[in-house]
């Protein structure tokens, strides 16, 4: 009897591959050639679960997303007693992959980030990734503003839109060695502070 295969988890072992060729030569140096390598899969495999290298690109930078998204969810469900603010500040700090373990992770991002700039198709992706971190901002920015009695108006969708960016241009700048993770995390903070006065 032929071994089944199971595509979906196939598919997802070819997103890891992308994802460590990505990290360690950029986009540029990832080919369906080396991706099979690194997947320990045959080529044809790699061809069965994609049709093209763009339709495999865009379903890595999906799987990233989604796990960057998974673990920014975990964080805000952690402790269900911490107020609005907190859980928007855990979630940021999440979201900006300033953590030494997510270093590679940032790279991968960051790498996807630079060519959805000229390819449509990943960005269409990436803003399909953007929009429930972007609802899930908005909402606990709503929250945090009422519980902290914040009298002032406040653009809950734009300071989210505001946080996203930050997160993203934190990223950046620690990866580069601009700032440290601690520089960072200090400029996130102060931002949130700001939120609520």
């Amino acid at each position: 009897m032929p071994k089944q295969v199971d595509h979906a988890s196939r598919r997802r072992l070819i997103a890891e591959a992308v994802c460590h060729l990505a990290d360690e030569r950029g986009l540029e140096g990832v080919t369906l050639r080396d991706v099979a390598a690194r997947a320990q899969v045959s080529m044809g495999a790699v061809q069965r679960c994609f049709r093209t290298k763009d339709e495999m690109l865009v379903f890595a930078l999906a799987h990233i997303g989604e796990r960057i998204g998974e673990r920014v969810q975990a964080r805000l469900v952690r402790s269900p007693a911490q107020s609005a603010g907190t859980a928007l500040g855990h979630a940021a700090t999440e979201l900006s992959l300033l953590q030494e373990e997510h270093r590679a992770e940032a790279r991968v991002w960051l790498a996807f980030v630079a060519q959805a700039a000229v390819s449509e198709t990943l960005a269409g992706t990436l803003r399909a990734s953007y929009a429930p971190l972007e609802e899930a901002f908005t909402r606990l920015i709503t929250e945090a503003a009422e519980d902290a009695g914040r009298t002032a108006p406040l653009d809950p969708r734009r300071a989210a839109r505001t946080l996203l960016a930050l997160a993203d241009g934190l990223t950046t700048h620690v990866l580069i060695g601009h700032l440290t993770p601690q520089d960072a995390q200090g400029i996130l903070h102060a931002h949130l502070t700001r939120l609520w006065e």
